[in-house]
C-alpha cells in the first residue's frame, strides 16, 4: 500500500462508488434538518434516516457521501489520550431497497484491496455469529481466506436501535502488526489493544424489529455503511492516531508555532495541543453551518468547545486570541471538499475571535474565584454545585471546563448540584414566559375544542362560532361585560403570533355583544386564542359572531413582513451568503430583523442595503404564494430557518427574482404596496448577531416628520436656518473646544497653586511625607490632577484628597515611587478611608480613586490614612 493523504482518500472513495452507480451527495449540514431527535449530526447514517424510514423518497436508490460529524459525549476525555475526538468525517455508501449483501461485500473488498491496495493478509472481516450467508459471500464469492473471517456476537456485529430497521453487520479490520499488540496469547480481532483497527462497518438492514425481540424480514432490505475517514488515513499513513494524520497534523503545527512548542516533547503540552486541534476542527465546521455561541443547545456545544480550547491555549502560554488564526489552516486543509468554508472564512474567523475576546474578558476573574474556592477545599474535596453554577452564570465557565481544572488539581465538582441550579433557572424562565401567555389554558385539556381554521390569508372578516371561552384561567360558558377573556373560534381571519409576526387585533361582534381583541396567539395544540375584553353585552359559548381584523393595522404589518424578506435578500447580496435570519419582529410600527454577521455595518453598506430594498419596492414585483411539500420547496431554493420546525406542507413566498422563503406569515401581493423602506438603526444583539430596525409605508413619513421637527428646533436653538445647521454646529463645537482648553489651563494653574500649599503642609510619617486635605468643590478628575503632580514631584509623597461631585464624596490618592517601595499602597489606604464614609473603591499601589456617601465623616476618613501608614512595616 502507498501513503495517501486524507483529502485524496476521500475523493478515491466517493469516485469509486460513483463508478458503481451511486449518486454522490455533498455532506449534509451539522445542524439536522427536519429531525428534532438530534442536536447535531453524529454519524453518516443520521441524515439518511428519513430515507431508510420511508418518510422521504431518496434522490437515488444508491447514494454515497462523506459526512461531517460532531460527537461530544466524551468531550472531557479529548486531549487526555490520542483516541478521543469530537469532529470526524464518515464515508458511506447506501442502498435504499436496491442492492444488498453480495454487492456491498464485493465492492467493500474491491475498494480495500484494489483501490487503496491494503495487503490482503493484513485485512480481516467480522460477521454476526449466525450469519452464514455473509460467511459464504465473503469466502466463496469475494474470496476472503476463511481464517480471516471472525464470528462475533450480537453486541459487536448486530446493529439495532430500539424498534425499526436493523440487522447483522460485517466490520473490516486492519492488522497493524505484533509491535502494536498486547502480547497476550488471545490477542486477535476484537481485542482492546491497538493491533487490530476496525475502520469500516457494513450494516445489512434486513429485519424490522418491534423492539421486543421479534424480527420480521423486510421485503426490501437496505445497506448502510460507515467508514471513518481519519481511521482509514491512519492505516494508509501508518500513524498511531488521528492527530498524526497529515491534515490534522498541519492544524496542530499551526498552534505549535503560535505557542512555541512542538508536539511530542512534553506530555502536558501534548494534551493541550490535542484539545485545541480537535476543538478548532469542530468549531470551524459548526460556525460554517450557522451555529453561534450561546448558553443553550448547539450554541452551548460550540461555546464549550471554544472556551475549552481557549483555556488550553493559556496553558501553553498564549494570552491573546489565537484560535481564529488556527481556523485559517482548518479552512485551507478542507477547502477542496468543503469550498463553502472558503466563502465563509472571514465570517467564521470573526465569530471565533469575538468569542475568544468575550471569554478572555472574564476568564481571569473566574479563575481567581475558582482558586479561592479550591484553597478552601480539603484534599480531594468537591466544589459545590452553587459555586460551579456561579462560574457558569457569571463568568461563562461551562461545567466540563470547571471539572477539567478541578481534576487537574485532584478535586471534583458536584455535577448534580450544578444541574439542580440549572433546572431552577430554566423553571424561572418558563414561569416568566407562562405569566404572559395564560399558563392555566396551556395546561388545560382542549381535545373537545375544534381546531381553528385560519382564513386570514384571503379575508379579514368572517362569521365564526365561539368554541371556547377562558377567563381567569378557567373555561367558562359565559363571560360578562368587563371580563378579560381568551376566545377560541372554529374559524378566524385573525393571524396568531408566530414566526416573528405579531398577532392581529380587531373586534368580535354579534347582536348586543362586542369583544375588543388586543392580541391573538396559539395554544400548544394549535387553537387560536383571541385575547381581549368584553366591552359590551355578554359573550356565550356556541354563539356565532362576526370576526373583524383591524384592517389598517394588518396592512401595516404585512408591509413590514414583506420588507423583512426583501431586507434579508439585500443583506445577503451586500454582505454575503453567510447572513442568516437569527430572529425578527414585525408589527404595525416597524420591522426588527436580527441576522448573523460579526461586524457593524458601515454607512456605505447600510446605504447599499436600503437602496436594494427600495429598488425592489419601486419595481412593483408581484408577491406570489404557493403551497407545496417541504422537500420540494427546499429544492426550489426557498430559504428556510435551521431553528424552525416545518410541517410536510409549507407556504413559499416569492417576490420576483429577489426573494424566495418558506413563510407562514401574511404579505402584500405586490412589493409596490410597501411604499418606502427606511433603516432607523443598526446595532449589536450578541456575539455574531446584528439587528436592523426599519420602517415602511406611512411610518416612513412619520419618521421624516419627526426628523424635520427636530431639525427646526435645533436650528432655532442655534439661531440658524435649517440649511445652515452643519456649519453652525461645527462653529459651536469649535467654540466649546476652545473653552474646554481654557478651562483645562485654568484648572492646571489652580492645581499648581494648591499643590504648593499642600506640599508646604506635608507631615512626616516615618519615611513618608503625608498630605491629606478636603477640597470640597472639586470632582475626581481635578483631584487626580493634583495627586498625580504631587506623586511626580516627590518620590516619598503619600497624598489622599477628598472632594465633592454631584452631591457625593469622591477620593483620589497617589504614592511616589520611593513611597511604594517602602510599602505604601494607595489602593489599600483609600479602600479603608472610603469605607468609613459608607463607600468603597481602590486601585494600584501608586494611584487609586474611590467614592463615599457620608460627607460628615470625611475628616475621620482622612485621619485613618496616617494610621494606615504607621502600620506599614519599614
Amino acid at each position: 500500500m502507498e501513503w495517501t493523504g486524507l483529502n485524496e482518500l476521500r475523493e478515491k472513495y466517493l469516485a469509486f462508488f460513483e463508478s458503481k452507480g451511486h449518486l454522490r451527495l455533498p455532506s449534509f449540514p451539522l445542524v439536522p434538518q427536519g429531525d428534532n431527535s438530534l442536536l447535531l449530526i453524529n454519524s453518516g447514517m443520521a441524515p439518511m434516516k428519513k430515507y431508510f424510514l420511508g418518510q422521504v423518497t431518496p434522490p437515488s436508490k444508491r447514494v454515497t457521501t462523506c459526512q461531517k460529524c460532531v460527537r461530544t459525549p466524551d468531550i472531557e476525555h479529548v486531549g487526555k489520550d490520542d483516541r478521543h475526538g469530537t469532529y470526524f468525517e464518515m464515508l458511506g455508501n447506501f442502498s435504499f431497497g436496491d442492492y444488498f449483501k453480495h454487492e456491498a461485500c464485493a465492492w467493500g473488498w474491491e475498494f480495500v484491496t484494489k483501490v487503496v491496495k491494503l495487503p490482503e493478509d493484513k485485512v480481516y472481516v467480522t460477521i454476526y455469529l449466525d450469519d452464514d450467508e455473509a460467511f459464504d459471500i465473503w469466502t466463496k464469492e469475494v474470496g476472503v481466506d476463511p481464517s480471516h473471517i471472525v464470528r462475533l456476537g450480537k453486541e459487536d456485529n448486530f446493529w439495532e436501535h430500539g424498534s425499526g430497521p436493523c440487522g447483522p453487520c460485517s466490520e473490516i479490520y486492519f492488522d497493524r502488526g505484533e509491535e502494536h499488540g498486547c502480547g497476550k496469547p488471545t490477542c486477535g480481532v476484537g481485542c482492546d489493544c491497538d493491533r487490530y483497527v476496525e475502520f469500516w462497518n457494513i450494516v445489512f438492514s434486513q429485519y424490522d424489529s418491534d423492539g421486543k425481540g421479534t424480527y420480521t424480514p423486510m421485503a426490501k432490505p437496505n445497506i448502510d455503511t460507515g467508514m471513518g475517514l481519519e481511521r482509514l488515513a491512519c492505516v494508509m499513513q501508518d500513524v498511531n492516531n488521528l492527530f498524526e494524520v497529515d491534515t490534522v497534523q498541519n492544524i496542530m503545527k499551526h498552534t505549535g508555532r503560535i505557542a512555541g512548542v512542538t508536539y511530542g516533547e512534553d506530555a502536558k503540552a501534548d494534551i493541550s495541543l490535542r484539545v485545541i486541534t480537535d476543538h478548532i476542527r469542530s468549531t470551524v465546521f459548526l460556525v460554517g453551518d450557522g451555529v453561534l455561541p450561546s448558553n443553550e443547545g448547539r450554541g452551548y456545544v460550540l461555546r464549550r468547545l471554544l472556551r475549552r480550547a481557549a483555556r488550553h491555549g493559556r496553558l501553553l502560554g498564549i494570552r491573546e486570541p489565537f484560535l481564529y488564526q488556527v481556523a485559517e489552516t482548518v479552512v485551507h486543509e478542507n477547502a477542496a471538499a468543503y469550498p463553502d468554508l472558503v466563502e465563509k472564512q472571514s465570517y467564521i474567523q470573526s465569530v471565533i475571535k469575538a468569542e475568544e475576546e468575550r471569554f478572555a474578558a472574564t476568564i481571569d476573574q473566574g479563575l481567581q474565584l475558582l482558586e479561592q474556592r479550591i484553597a478552601a477545599l480539603p484534599a480531594g474535596g468537591v466544589l459545590s454545585g452553587d459555586d460551579a453554577f456561579k462560574l457558569y452564570d457569571t463568568f461563562g465557565f461551562p461545567l466540563d471546563l470547571t471539572s477539567d481544572i478541578l481534576e487537574e488539581r485532584g478535586f471534583s465538582v458536584d455535577a448534580d448540584g450544578f444541574e439542580k441550579r440549572m433546572k431552577e433557572q430554566r423553571a424561572r424562565a418558563r414561569a416568566a414566559r407562562a405569566a404572559g401567555m395564560g399558563a392555566a389554558w396551556e395546561d388545560s385539556k382542549d381535545e373537545d375544542t375544534p381546531e381553528t381554521r385560519f382564513v386570514g390569508y384571503e379575508k379579514l372578516s368572517c362569521a365564526a362560532k365561539v368554541a371556547a371561552i377562558i377567563t381567569e384561567g378557567e373555561r367558562v360558558g359565559l363571560a360578562d361585560q368587563g371580563s378579560t377573556v381568551s376566545v377560541v373560534l372554529d374559524t378566524t381571519p385573525f393571524y396568531a403570533e408566530s414566526g416573528g409576526q405579531v398577532g392581529d387585533t380587531g373586534l368580535l361582534t354579534a347582536a348586543g355583544v362586542c369583544v375588543q381583541v388586543t392580541d391573538c396567539r396559539k395554544s400548544p395544540t394549535g387553537r387560536f386564542l383571541h385575547i381581549g375584553k368584553v366591552v359590551e353585552g355578554s359573550l356565550s359559548a356556541g354563539e356565532t359572531m362576526q370576526a373583524q381584523v383591524d384592517a389598517p393595522r394588518r396592512r401595516a404589518v404585512m408591509r413590514n413582513h414583506s420588507a423583512a424578506h426583501l431586507l434579508q435578500a439585500a443583506l445577503r447580496s451586500v454582505l454575503g451568503t453567510h447572513v442568516q435570519q437569527a430572529g425578527q419582529l414585525v408589527n404595525d410600527r416597524h420591522v426588527r430583523f436580527d441576522f448573523t454577521h460579526f461586524a457593524a455595518l458601515t454607512a456605505d453598506e447600510l446605504a447599499a442595503v436600503e437602496k436594494e430594498v427600495n429598488t425592489a419596492i419601486l419595481s412593483a414585483l408581484p408577491v406570489v404564494t404557493r403551497t407545496m411539500a417541504v422537500e420540494e420547496a427546499k429544492k426550489t431554493g426557498a430559504m428556510a430557518l435551521f431553528s424552525e420546525k416545518y410541517g410536510d406542507v409549507v407556504r413559499v413566498v416569492q417576490m420576483g427574482d429577489v426573494s424566495k422563503e418558506l413563510c407562514g406569515g401574511t404579505h402584500v401581493d405586490n412589493t409596490g404596496k410597501i411604499g418606502l423602506f427606511r433603516i432607523v438603526s443598526e446595532t449589536s444583539v450578541s456575539a455574531g448577531v446584528r439587528r436592523i430596525e426599519a420602517v415602511t409605508g406611512t411610518n416612513v413619513l412619520e419618521l421624516l416628520r419627526g426628523q424635520d421637527i427636530a431639525i427646526k428646533e435645533a436650528a432655532q436653538v442655534l439661531k440658524a436656518a435649517p440649511a445652515e445647521l452643519p456649519q453652525r454646529a461645527a462653529q459651536v463645537a469649535g467654540e466649546l473646544r476652545e473653552k474646554d482648553r481654557v478651562i483645562e489651563t485654568l484648572r492646571g494653574r489652580i492645581a499648581a497653586m494648591q499643590m504648593d500649599a499642600l506640599l508646604a503642609a506635608a507631615k512626616e510619617v516615618g519615611v513618608f511625607r503625608l498630605i491629606t486635605a478636603s477640597l470640597k468643590e472639586m470632582d475626581v478628575d481635578g483631584l487626580r490632577m493634583i495627586t498625580d503632580r504631587v506623586r511626580e514631584s516627590d518620590p516619598q509623597a503619600v497624598i489622599v484628597l477628598a472632594g465633592m461631585a454631584g452631591g457625593k464624596v469622591v477620593f483620589a490618592a497617589a504614592c511616589g515611587k520611593e513611597a511604594v517601595k517602602n510599602g505604601a499602597h494607595a489602593g489599600n489606604l483609600l479602600r479603608t478611608a472610603a469605607k468609613i464614609t459608607g463607600g468603597g473603591g481602590g486601585g494600584r499601589p501608586d494611584s487609586a480613586t474611590a467614592g463615599g456617601r457620608d460627607a460628615s465623616r470625611v475628616a475621620e476618613a482622612l485621619q485613618s490614612v496616617e494610621a494606615g501608614l504607621e502600620a506599614v512595616k519599614k
